[in-house]
């Protein structure tokens, strides 16, 4: 199976180092930067475990010739438009594209691009960053893919693809439900990306004062509200796990999101936030902790903006 592998970041770069370590045929198309920094240095991954470098094969825009069996998306949302023009050549009629976006919204985007049935449904569940040499580090153990038909159901190439994530060692999930999926995901990291962003802190900083814990619940209920209204509800059990996670003290777990707004970047706060409001608009959800998290948030992109 030829993958190609866009974005060489926390996420797209770790997955795509162990399909390259397990002698799959992976491409990594990256910006010219990148290219440069990784021929320099090597893919290296740190944090959890030994310290590893991979050697990976990479192309830049414009430099792709054919098309590819396996397009692996992993990008921010405020890249995804010139994702879209880069992958192109990449993108033959039997292609399988699988995003590691969060959120919904890109769903769309690359099935009008792309044709709805070449675009799976995916989950990314990894706690990882960027250091300042570009090194992967993985903050937490936890590494795992999620891949499926949006419509649900098996499929010859879910299973295709599936086994080939399993064989270079990824713990690869195929759910029933494959949206319902990314829901869930999509209710964690807007509760984790609301809290952490509009408290600025961490999760344990939060739960460890005197309304957080409420704070947090009131946020985490909201978010999956709107989940449910949408008609992907998120099953009990993963909800209070999701809770318990979300209001441990001590936790240092913060969001990407997070972590940008502190660096001073750009965010996916209208991806991953700013649709979800908008959808609990179009289900009458009410959210207004959530809408204080987005309001938060786009008073710093409009500070961003204004450099």
């Amino acid at each position: 199976m030829k993958i190609l592998v866009v974005g060489a970041g926390a996420t797209g770069g770790y997955f795509g180092a162990r399909l390259a370590q397990a002698g799959k045929d992976v491409t990594f198309l990256v910006r010219p930067r990148r290219a440069a920094a990784l021929r320099a240095r090597g893919l290296r991954v740190t944090g959890v475990g030994e310290d590893e470098t991979v050697t990976p094969r990479l192309v830049t825009a414009g430099e792709l010739t054919g098309p590819y069996d396996l397009v692996l998306l992993s990008v921010k949302a405020t890249a995804l438009d010139a994702a879209l023009d880069d992958i192109a050549p990449a993108v033959g009629p039997g292609t399988a594209i699988l995003p590691l976006l969060n959120g919904m919204a890109h769903l769309s985007r690359l099935g009008a691009r792309f044709g709805e049935d070449a675009v799976l449904g995916g989950v990314a569940r990894i706690i990882s960053t960027l250091n300042g040499e570009g090194d992967i580090v993985r903050l937490a153990p936890v590494a795992s893919l999620s891949v499926g038909e949006q419509r649900g159901g098996p499929s010859e190439r879910v299973a295709a693809i599936a086994a080939v994530l399993t064989d270079a060692g990824i713990d690869t999930r195929v759910p029933d439900d494959t949206l319902t999926a990314m829901w869930g995901k999509w209710v964690l990291i807007s509760t984790l990306s609301g809290l952490t962003c509009l408290m600025r802190g961490t999760v344990g900083d939060v739960a460890a004062v005197p309304g957080g814990r409420a704070f947090i619940e009131g946020l985490l209920g909201e978010c999956a509200a709107v989940a449910a209204a949408a008609g992907h509800p998120v099953p009990k059990g993963e909800l209070d796990a999701l809770a318990r996670m979300l209001t441990t003290e001590g936790s240092p777990l913060t969001a990407s999101l997070y972590r940008d707004v502190v660096s001073g970047a750009p965010t996916e706060a209208e991806h991953v936030l700013g649709d979800l409001t908008d959808r609990a608009r179009l289900h009458d959800v009410g959210t207004p902790l959530l809408d204080l998290a987005v309001l938060h948030l786009r008073v710093h992109e409009h500070r961003t903006a204004a450099g």
